[in-house]
This record gives C-alpha cells, sequence and structure tokens, in this order.
C-alpha cells in the first residue's frame, strides 16, 4: 500500500470522527451577591431556555471590591439556582471560589 494513501485515509477517518463528536457548548450568566429577585428570576429564564436548547451553564458571582465579605451569600445564590434548576439540569460542579469568582456549572439533563 502506498504511504500517501495510507495517511490520506487515516486524516480522512479522523475528520469523520471529530464530525461526529457532540459539540460542547457553555453558555455563562453572571450574577453579583446583592442581586435582586427580579434580575435573578430574568437570568433564571435565560438558564432555563439554555438548558432546553442542549448547552451547559456557568453560572458565576462576581465579587468587586469588598463584597468578597458576602461570599456566604454569593454560595446561597448558586445553590438556589441550583434547585430552581433541577428539573431542566444538574449540577455538573458545586459552587468554587476561584480569587474573586464563585463558579458552578449545570449541565442538561437527557431527554
Amino acid at each position: 500500500m502506498d504511504y500517501k494513501k495510507f495517511l490520506y485515509d487515516q486524516k480522512k477517518k479522523q475528520k469523520e470522527i471529530k464530525a461526529k463528536a457532540a459539540k460542547v457548548v457553555v453558555k455563562e450568566i453572571r450574577l453579583g451577591p446583592n442581586t435582586d429577585d427580579h434580575d435573578f428570576n430574568f437570568k433564571l429564564n435565560h438558564a432555563k431556555k439554555f438548558l432546553e436548547d442542549g448547552a451547559k451553564v456557568k453560572v458565576e458571582v462576581f465579587f468587586r471590591g469588598r463584597t468578597i465579605v458576602y461570599k456566604d451569600k454569593g454560595e446561597l445564590m448558586l445553590l438556589k439556582f441550583a434547585q430552581e434548576l433541577e428539573d431542566y439540569g444538574k449540577v455538573e460542579k458545586l459552587p468554587l471560589l476561584e480569587k474573586k469568582r464563585m463558579i458552578m456549572i449545570i449541565a442538561p439533563k437527557k431527554n
């Protein structure tokens, strides 16, 4: 067998595998530790839509300046967010503080 033909066939197979692979879309939602109920519900509705479309949702609470004092408030907000989205998705990564951001990832439920 010709070596060039072998390489061509190998490249073709790799391309097919890559095309069949599921592409993961991650949508990001940002909140503050003092986000009001209306804004919270507005962002919650967006997250529901994203999960229904099959995208993962990365929810982030961003602490600016001295708001880092309210870490517990931010964590409670993320847990409340996850509880509201129980019917649409499951928590993939629990709230974790990284510098000035607390991040949680929610994956859509399989149908």
